[in-house]
């Protein structure tokens, strides 16, 4: 089919109404799911089929949300140097203590301290050597400003010694960590000023179909564009840039064009529609006309199921999405999102179990993808995820992935997106 995105275009029943009784899990798939490629392989292929973006360095600032290309090391010990952990004294055996100074964050007091000596010290400042602790100033009495008392703090209490969070040399992260605020502060605090980092793979959309209007109300026999408007945040989030987004009709010849202009300056090629059988889905046969090497071609899983990847020449690739959005989330999810994290090095998600409650019509010897929302219990479907409706996706925490007879509080692997 091409890229309806109109509700009324969607075929699959609502999720409020009568639900049949579950489906055993031995229930096979019908005979034309029976060639596709379980949801799990597909995630599986679509991660392993790249090889990782070539490295480069970045500043710092430039450097969130992009990869680690090699393992964070620590520069210098952190801390570097014995650190005051409260406001106080910094005392040398017993008290009472003689005030011999006062040492201050960025400043170090260069004496040493003999026993029932002390110097105030600030939180952060250099423990002077000869203190054996921190007595904090709540703790502390001053009889005439050069001699303090307090209870004996225990030995090494209140001070961060030097490369005990952290020594010289030590791995901070490891290669294929997605960077994001804290690291980067881990990143500085550590020594560094720039990051050897693999780039957001960049992405040409192509959107297909006749029928699509991308502002205001849908004219008769027409529906209003959701994918234009969900993909470039949604890749964004996944990882990669859209360097090109177009609209394409519905002809063979406008799809070839379109293509290999959107190909000369991007890493994967995402095709929205034209995936499936149909007279206007024509990506299988120019893919098939280009030499391309399918990697995956169908998913056994609802919504989604024509979705594919294929390798073109010079390490480019295309992802076809369905047309119908929701299937179009679940289908990035499916491919687009692993196939990303392999072109920049990093892991492919481990996806949590959890049990999950409610009612989804089954898909006998199939994967469904329903969005959730966390309750108490675990994660309860949310209502609204016909293949052409975002509802539930829109205000859900997650996708499930059901497996085959899956029934109500059975656990199932979760893709966490937080609301799209």
């Amino acid at each position: 089919m091409s890229a309806a995105t109109a509700t009324a275009t969607a075929t699959e029943p609502s999720v409020s109404a009568p639900v049949p009784a579950p489906t055993p899990a031995s229930a096979p798939a019908p005979p034309e799911w029976r060639g596709s490629v379980s949801w799990e392989r597909a995630r599986a292929l679509a991660h392993a089929a790249p090889r990782p973006l070539a490295a480069r360095s970045v500043a710092l600032a430039a450097a969130p949300g992009l990869t680690l290309a090699g393992e964070l090391s620590a520069l210098h010990p952190l801390p570097s140097f014995d650190t005051a952990a409260m406001d106080g004294y910094a005392v040398s055996g017993p008290g009472p203590w003689r005030v011999r100074g006062t040492v201050r964050a960025g400043t170090v007091w260069t004496g040493v301290l003999g026993a029932g000596e002390c110097v105030a010290i600030s939180t952060g400042a250099p423990v002077p050597a000869g203190a054996c602790a921190v007595l904090p100033l709540e703790s502390a009495t001053s009889a005439d400003g050069n001699r303090v008392s307090g209870p004996p703090p225990p030995p090494g209490r209140h001070i961060r010694w030097t490369g005990e969070d952290s020594p010289v040399g030590s791995r901070l992260a490891p290669a294929g960590t997605r960077i994001g605020p804290a690291l980067v502060g881990l990143a500085a605090s550590a020594g560094h000023d720039s990051l050897v980092v693999r780039l957001r793979p960049r992405i040409g959309v192509l959107i297909t179909g006749d029928e699509l209007d991308r502002a205001g109300r849908p004219a008769p026999g027409r529906v209003r564009d959701a994918l234009g408007p969900i993909l470039p945040a949604l890749i964004a989030r996944l990882g990669g840039e859209v360097c090109r987004l177009r609209y394409v009709p519905d002809r063979p010849a406008a799809l070839s064009a379109q293509a290999v202009h959107a190909l000369r300056d991007a890493d994967v090629v995402v095709v929205t529609g034209s995936t499936s059988v149909g007279a206007t889905d024509q990506l299988r046969a120019l893919l098939a006309e280009s030499g391309a090497r399918m990697v995956v071609d169908t998913v056994a899983c609802r919504p989604g199921h024509p979705m594919l990847l294929a390798e073109l020449p010079a390490d480019r690739w295309v992802v076809g999405l369905p047309g119908n959005p929701y299937a179009a989330l679940v289908a990035a999810h499916t491919l687009l999102g692993p196939l990303l994290a392999g072109l920049t090095g990093r892991p492919l998600p481990s996806l949590p179990r959890v049990p999950v409650h409610g009612h989804a019509r089954p898909a006998p010897g199939l994967t469904r993808l329903v969005p959730v929302a966390w309750d108490e219990a675990g994660a309860r479907i949310a209502d609204g995820h016909r293949a052409a409706f975002l509802r539930g996706a829109a205000v859900g925490d997650a996708l499930a992935a059901l497996p085959p007879g899956w029934s109500d509080g059975r656990s199932a692997s979760l893709l966490l997106t937080t609301a799209g």
